[in-house]
């Protein structure tokens, strides 16, 4: 690819057949000729971030592959990066929305949809961080799921992460957030409540062994106090 180099990996997921992926071969990748990355506020050294596969992610995917799929209900992952749990649920049968703010997520995303020989899968621009116009192409009307991981990376103090969640959440949604124990966890689960949402969690973790890597980490999953 011009201006960064990339990699296939099959992928083991918990509970799902494997997925061939295709992602960056390192972090250390960087390409933003035209600052199409640059206007949407991502820094150098947060640009490979989307392109890499995160232990938090292949949580979220296995806990995608037990979901009931239930028909008619909206799933909408954000921040989806390689959108590891979205094709888990698209290939299940869920009906799936990804999303993300990089200009290359979507480009992967229709390369790991074909890799898998998967049927097209909606892709959506989320971002959290900036006004949100309800421009063709942006995250728009409510889901009944909404599932992330690894999204509590950085301080929030105006609550546009909770804020963004509260807007596309259907009155009986549930929000699942998986987070490998990150410092910003209280402040968010604040936020969530100040939008209405009770929580409860379940730790995640799981001990090395031939199979796996070790990880440490809880899903935090939040409903609407008056659903």
């Amino acid at each position: 690819m011009p201006g960064y180099r990339i990699k296939l990996e099959r992928i083991a997921i918990a509970g799902a057949d494997d997925l061939v992926i295709r992602s960056l071969f390192d972090r250390q990748q960087y390409a933003d000729p035209q600052g199409d990355a640059a206007a949407q506020g991502i820094s150098s050294a947060a640009w490979p971030m989307f392109g890499l596969l995160w232990p938090s992610g292949a949580q979220l995917a296995a806990r995608m592959a037990t979901h009931a799929v239930v028909s008619g209900a909206r799933v909408l992952e954000i921040g989806c990066g390689l959108a590891l749990a979205s094709l888990v649920g698209h290939r299940r049968g869920n009906d799936m929305t990804a999303s993300d703010c990089h200009p290359l997520t979507a480009g992967f995303l229709l390369e790991n949809l074909r890799l898998n020989a998967l049927p097209p899968m909606k892709y959506r621009r989320g971002h959290w961080g900036m006004r949100e116009t309800g421009a063709e192409g942006d995250v728009q009307g409510a889901f009944d799921l909404i599932i992330g991981s690894d999204l509590l990376y950085e301080r929030d103090a105006g609550g546009l992460l909770a804020a963004f969640i509260g807007r596309h959440a259907s009155p009986a949604a549930q929000v699942w957030i998986v987070d490998p124990d990150r410092g910003n966890r209280p402040a968010f689960n604040r936020q969530m409540a100040d939008e209405g949402f009770g929580m409860c969690e379940e730790r995640l973790d799981q001990r090395a062994s031939q199979n796996r890597v070790a990880y440490r980490g809880r899903l935090l999953t939040y409903r609407r106090v008056n659903s």
